[in-house]
């Protein structure tokens, strides 16, 4: 036999054994996560902190009214709410003042609203990273909330996390929200770009507090302590990172703060994107910046996909051979771990359908991926909400 068919043949069975210990880890649940506990009918101590909710926002006029009128009705009393309308060309502020305005005549809501309206952005900053830390200078809490503009809450949502950070004597809480995705392809595609960026932040590793080096946020909803949020330096330690949310988490765990990372899936809800090809826009400016604009990392992810998962439903056609065989457990051993770890993420109905076009969703995510990587470096920047960030100004902040 050839060296080539010994490589490959050697190659089928380390991905044979690696997916088949994913797969076993699952079903005994090592990688598992936990909901967020509901505290039911418990009553309200009135000792409990005030919590500020940052909201930023820039052309969010679709969602901005929606998204505070869910956290005007938390069962969370002690609360305030702070929008910041960063540089908005539609009605984001119009609806912001608009929803505040409704609000102050409501007697049984009790909630303030403050409005800050960006309209420059300094040298140096990220458009949202910079309005998130004008939120905070304006926050009074001793719990800061940062959320999107378009994220919906259930109603308990808030007091829910308050009190498990408190019972936990946590610094730091995020969670992973239910992804709400409209049309079968855009769905199996951001199920599967969650389910592969979790091999890379660890989620469950998040909640060892032996272990400093993977951290995690999710934009969506990032409740972390006042003082845990100086510590970690505000987000004036990250100004130019695009990753913003993820940054927070890590920095969290590298101070060695408490963090706890948890499913959001029956608390918030949000649309991360309305179509695919929207989401393989919007993704250009996150990927390249994920793997700290190092080709090399890049060229090693790509490779990843290729060989782990893709390549295995290619190796198919060597049966009835060994090498045949060892592919064709290793899809098995795949497809279960996907199928078990995104009906703990997302519990939804018709995921199983999504397994039939996996192979479809590792390719676009691969194209993804190398299309962040050419329009970034071609461009010689990014473009984000309709600012250009130049990468050479981009990795330079990396670098502080």
């Amino acid at each position: 036999m050839t060296t080539v068919y010994w490589i490959t043949f050697l190659l089928a069975l380390c991905t044979m054994i690696y997916w088949c210990i994913q797969f076993y880890q699952s079903v005994i649940g090592l990688n598992h996560l936990i909901l967020l506990p509901s505290v039911g009918n418990q009553k309200l101590s009135s000792s409990l902190p005030l919590v500020s909710v940052i909201i930023t926002a820039k052309e969010e006029e679709g969602h901005i009214k929606e998204t505070i009128r869910h956290l005007l009705n938390q069962s969370y009393r002690n609360l305030e709410i702070i929008a910041v309308n960063d540089r908005s060309a539609d009605t984001t502020g119009t609806r912001m003042e608009e929803i505040k305005n409704w609000s102050e005549g409501k007697e049984k809501i009790g909630i303030p609203i403050r409005i800050i309206h960006i309209t420059s952005l300094p040298k140096g900053w990220l458009g949202k990273n910079h309005a998130m830390y004008q939120g905070f200078q304006q926050a009074r809490g001793d719990i800061l909330l940062f959320t999107d503009a378009d994220v919906l809450f259930r109603s308990t949502t808030v007091e829910d996390a308050v009190r498990y950070l408190q019972s936990e004597r946590a610094d730091h809480l995020t969670l992973m929200p239910r992804m709400i995705a409209r049309g079968f392809m855009l769905r199996a595609f951001v199920h599967y770009f969650m389910y592969s960026l979790s091999f890379i932040i660890r989620p469950d590793v998040s909640n060892d507090d032996t272990k400093h080096k993977k951290g995690i946020g999710v934009g969506a909803f990032n409740m972390i302590s006042r003082e845990a949020y100086k510590i970690i330096g505000t987000h004036q330690a990250f100004p130019m990172h695009p990753d913003d949310d993820l940054q927070l988490g890590q920095r969290v765990k590298i101070h060695r703060l408490k963090q706890r990372v948890l499913l959001g899936r029956a608390h918030i809800q949000v649309e991360w994107y309305p179509t695919l090809s929207k989401a393989i826009t919007g993704l250009e400016k996150n990927f390249f910046a994920g793997f700290n604009y190092s080709l090399i990392l890049m060229f090693l992810a790509l490779m990843g996909q290729l060989l782990f998962f893709f390549a295995p439903f290619v190796g198919l056609l060597l049966l009835p051979d060994w090498l045949g065989l060892f592919y064709m457990v290793s899809v098995i051993a795949m497809l279960g771990h996907y199928l078990l770890q995104m009906r703990m993420m997302n519990s939804e109905k018709g995921l199983g359908l999504e397994l039939f076009v996996y192979p479809i969703s590792c390719l676009i995510l691969i194209y993804v991926m190398l299309r962040s990587t050419v329009l970034t470096l071609r461009r010689g920047g990014v473009y984000w909400r309709g600012t250009f960030y130049k990468l050479k100004d981009l990795k330079e902040f990396r670098k502080r």
